[in-house]
C-alpha cells in the first residue's frame, strides 16, 4: 500500500496531523476514516490498514488533539464540539482529495464515541458506519469517591493530567500480528483530563438515548471479554437500532478487536460488510 500524511488546521487553531493508505495497482472503491481510541495514534491502524486497502479502500486515520503527532495537552480534549469538528474537516478533506467516492466512518473506543456522535449530531454523507469495542460506557465503574473529586477538578483544573488505569494486558493477547506494547511507542501515553473523562461520558449516555436519530447502517462489533469498554453499552445500541444495526458479538474478545488474537479476522468481518454495503 501507498502512504501519504499532511497536516490541516484543527479546532483552537491546533495542529492535526492526518495519515493516509492508498491501494496499489486497483481502482479505489471507497474512503474509510478512522477514529482511533484515547491514549493512542492513527499509526497503531496500519495492520487494518493493510487488509483495507488490500480490498480496494482508501484509509485516512488522523491524530486527534492531544494525541500522536497533533497538537494540544496530551490526553486533553478541548471540548466534544472540538473533537467532532476535527473530524468533519479531515472528512471533507478526504473526500476532496478523492472526489467522487463513497465514504465510511470508523471508530474504535473513544473514537467509536466520537464517530458516532459525529454521525448523530452532525449527520454527514457517509454510507455507512462502523464501531469497535466504542466507549459509550466503561466496563468499570469508578467508586462514587473519584467521581466526585473528578467533577470537582473538571470545574477547577480541567485540563490537569491524570494516569488512566489501562492495563496492557486487558487491550490485546499476543497474535501473529506481533503488535509492539504500548510502553514501546513513545507516541502514546497513559493520560486523561478531567474534562475530557467528563465529556466523552456525557457523550456516550447522550448517545444512547439519541441512537434512533442515526441515518446511516452500522457494524458494531464487541468483544465478551473487553475489560475497558462497555459491552452491555453496545449490546443496548445495537437492539435500540433493530435491524438497522449489523451486532458482532466477539466470544473472549478483548478491548483492541483489530489487534487481539483473531485480529485478521475482525477485520475481514469490516471488510466483508463494507463490500455488502456498497452500492
Amino acid at each position: 500500500m501507498l502512504r501519504e500524511e499532511w497536516e490541516t488546521l484543527g479546532a483552537g487553531a491546533k495542529r492535526v496531523y492526518v495519515r493516509e493508505w492508498l491501494p496499489v495497482d486497483q481502482t479505489s472503491r471507497a474512503i474509510v476514516v478512522i477514529c482511533h481510541g484515547h491514549g493512542e495514534h492513527g499509526e497503531r491502524y496500519q495492520f487494518v490498514a493493510k487488509q483495507l486497502t488490500d480490498a480496494g479502500y482508501i484509509v485516512v486515520a488522523f491524530d486527534h488533539q492531544g494525541h500522536g503527532r497533533s497538537e494540544g495537552k496530551r490526553g486533553h480534549m478541548i471540548s466534544l464540539s472540538a473533537a467532532l469538528d476535527d473530524t468533519i474537516r479531515v472528512m471533507k478533506e478526504a473526500s476532496n482529495r478523492h472526489p467522487n467516492l463513497e465514504m465510511f466512518l470508523y471508530g474504535h473506543s473513544m473514537g467509536g464515541n466520537i464517530a458516532l456522535n459525529c454521525a448523530l449530531r452532525h449527520k454527514p454523507e457517509i454510507s455507512g458506519l462502523i464501531l469497535a469495542s466504542p466507549w459509550l460506557r466503561l466496563a468499570f465503574k469508578p467508586s462514587a469517591i473519584k467521581e466526585w473529586v473528578g467533577r470537582g477538578v473538571a470545574v477547577v483544573l480541567p485540563s490537569l493530567p491524570m494516569s488512566t488505569p489501562l492495563k496492557q494486558e486487558d487491550l490485546y493477547r499476543p497474535s501473529k500480528l506481533n503488535i509492539a506494547p504500548l510502553s514501546d511507542d513513545p507516541l502514546n501515553h497513559t493520560t486523561i483530563t478531567p474534562k475530557t473523562y467528563i465529556e466523552v461520558q456525557a457523550a456516550g449516555e447522550w448517545a444512547l438515548q439519541h441512537s434512533r436519530d442515526l441515518h446511516v447502517p452500522l457494524l458494531l462489533m464487541h468483544g465478551t471479554g473487553d475489560r475497558v469498554t462497555s459491552y452491555e453499552a453496545s449490546k443496548q445500541l445495537g437492539i435500540s437500532l433493530g435491524e438497522q444495526c449489523d451486532w458482532e458479538s466477539i466470544e473472549g474478545g478483548l478491548h483492541e478487536l483489530h489487534n487481539d488474537t483473531n485480529g485478521d479476522e475482525a477485520v475481514s468481518k469490516i471488510v466483508n460488510w463494507l463490500n455488502v454495503k456498497l452500492p
